[in-house]
């Protein structure tokens, strides 16, 4: 079992990496000299390279946002697709706006796409968000679909629900990337519990 959250020597980072932990990834010489062969596949060179570079040129100076718009400019991707949730309409025309005025075409699916009852996937009544009014279900796979149809290069996710967000990226053809994701309680920052778990979520 790999535990690289609990590690404190981070070997990974040494340009001499010894007394790495005997669980470490790092010691698995032939399952690496594979891993590293994918990233001789040009489109996954491709993309691991103009990562890095979006990294090195945007680190702790540009948004998260700034950083999409390099990266998807570096790997000449000019047709983006967006697949964002109902509840965040309002940011997700923002940010296709934003897209767009930066010379891209974009589209945008969003979740409650094709008006499906929850009722299709079994959910009884007690178990809908409000019992006793129509819900439609999200629909990721939807999602994923017509953008696929719309033949997007690179698409992104806003605020998807998790689960949702797992569907839609399973049957997306190009790749993905987040933008923001679904957080209701902490104003869509989820590391806000992670930040407060010495404090008030101590108990949870």
């Amino acid at each position: 079992m790999y535990t690289c959250a609990s590690c404190k020597k981070h070997s990974c980072e040494s340009e001499n990496p010894e007394n790495a932990p005997q669980n470490c990834p790092g010691q698995e010489t032939a399952a690496l000299t594979k891993i590293k062969e994918a990233y001789r596949d040009p489109t996954m060179a491709k993309l691991a390279y103009h990562a890095a570079l979006v990294e090195a040129e945007g680190y702790c100076e540009k948004t998260r946002l700034d950083e999409i718009i390099d990266f998807a400019k570096k790997c000449g991707f000019h047709k983006l697709g967006v697949a964002f949730c109902i509840g965040l309409s309002r940011e997700a025309e923002v940010f296709c706006t934003t897209l767009r005025r930066h010379g891209f075409e974009v589209a945008s699916v969003v979740c409650k796409n094709g008006n499906i009852p929850k009722e299709y996937l079994g959910l009884k009544e007690q178990e809908k968000v409000r019992p006793g009014t129509y819900e439609p279900m999200c629909n990721p796979i939807g999602q994923a679909v017509f953008l696929n149809k719309a033949q997007t290069e690179f698409n992104i996710i806003l605020g998807l629900c998790v689960g949702h967000d797992s569907l839609f990226i399973k049957y997306a053809d190009a790749p993905v990337t987040v933008f923001a994701v679904k957080d209701r309680v902490l104003a869509h920052n989820p590391l806000g519990a992670i930040y407060l778990a010495d404090s008030y979520y101590r108990r949870k």
